[in-house]
């Protein structure tokens, strides 16, 4: 297929400005829902909303709409609707050639520079026809442990593979390999006492915490696997003279092995268990888990890895197949046995204040996926 026109190109900018600048934090997607829905409305698409809101916790459920194709073949385009929280308001600008954020907040182009490229491919598409068929699903809580994707039926999709463009890295990267992730939860219950009076009647919380921390290992672990400490919590705000009865700590483990994820879980529960029954400060401790993802390795002659890199080449970009310690909708979709690969699509620092997106990337992943239509049609 041609590339982007010159007015494709200048819609799709005014689009994803568009978009950045309506709210959309995970669970509150709504009116972003109904802005991507009107957008394809008006190309005389249809648009479905699954039930999936009630299942997440969401103002909304995901979006699925077809458009046909010319070949026998259909693929999956996928995007995600929701962002992490905005600390105000969201005002895109071109700043040297990228889109920035005016204020100190996020801008959205994770995943909405995808949600708007994806909207360009669909209005070319419905008005010229395209060389396969296309389903377009957007989903919610992509940020929450991919709830969404996740509560989404793949059953329901007639596509042979689909295709995710949710990572931030140059454009040419394919990812082939992804995670297991299980996040875990050690809530560590102590006794309280007078620090400065009774402190050997009280039992430490937050020692107890400390000394499981240390005990873990954490960081890269190995080329494969990860491990990491989020957030603790404990004691009495403001208070120092009490010996801590409760402290919390969050954190979470990542491996590309599923078998290392998990060992690497176990050994966090064994350090909190082990720091607990210390004598200086015995403590109950409750360790919860929660695999939020499965990992999946793509087989090297994969139909739709070989598809993406003839799009690539055909867009004068360098192909790379790139394993990668994030998750994306393609874990949930791989995980309910339907064939999905995650694309980079040149954002860069996602979920940051600084995050952007040059205007050359979000053009430049829009003739791509355009040329992927005609290489999945091969």
């Amino acid at each position: 297929m041609r590339p982007a026109s010159d007015v494709e190109r200048r819609r799709l900018n005014e689009t994803f400005a568009r978009l950045c600048a309506i709210p959309s934090p995970f669970g509150c997607e709504r009116a972003m829902a109904d802005a991507v829905a009107r957008e394809l409305g008006a190309m005389g698409v249809d648009v479905e909303e699954d039930g999936a809101a009630a299942q997440v916790g969401a103002q909304c459920g995901n979006l699925l709409a077809r458009i046909p194709g010319r070949g026998e073949r259909t693929i999956l385009l996928c995007a995600h609707l929701d962002t992490v929280p905005e600390r105000g308001v969201i005002e895109p600008v071109l700043d040297d050639g990228a889109w920035v954020s005016r204020g100190d907040t996020i801008l959205g182009a994770d995943n909405k520079a995808a949600v708007a490229m994806i909207l360009e491919v669909a209005r070319r598409c419905a008005i010229e026809g395209s060389p396969v068929g296309l389903e377009l699903l957007f989903t919610v809580c992509e940020e929450v442990g991919l709830a969404g994707a996740t509560a989404f039926d793949v059953t329901t999709l007639n596509s042979d593979w689909g295709y995710v463009f949710d990572h931030a890295s140059p454009i040419g990267e394919i990812i082939v390999a992804s995670p297991t992730y299980y996040r875990f939860q050690a809530d560590f219950r102590g006794t309280a006492a007078h620090a400065g009076i009774r402190p050997e009647d009280g039992r430490s919380a937050i020692e107890a915490a400390a000394r499981a921390i240390a005990a873990m290992r954490l960081g890269r672990l190995d080329e494969e696997t990860t491990a990491n400490i989020g957030r603790i919590e404990g004691g009495q705000s403001g208070g120092t003279n009490i010996v801590a009865a409760r402290c919390t700590v969050l954190g979470e483990v990542r491996s590309l092995d599923r078998s290392k994820a998990e060992d690497a879980i176990a050994e966090v529960i064994a350090c909190a268990h082990d720091a607990a029954n210390t004598p200086s400060c015995f403590c109950d401790v409750d360790v919860t888990t929660e695999r939020l993802f499965d990992g999946y390795r793509h087989a090297p002659d994969a139909p739709a890895v070989l598809a993406a890199e003839a799009a690539l080449r055909a867009c004068a970009y360098s192909p790379t197949r790139r394993t990668t310690g994030g998750g994306s909708d393609a874990n949930a979709f791989e995980a309910s046995g339907f064939h999905c690969t995650n694309l980079a699509n040149g954002t860069e620092r996602n979920h940051e204040p600084g995050e952007r997106v040059s205007v050359a990337a979000l053009e430049g992943m829009l003739d791509v996926t355009f040329a992927l239509l005609h290489a999945c049609s091969s």
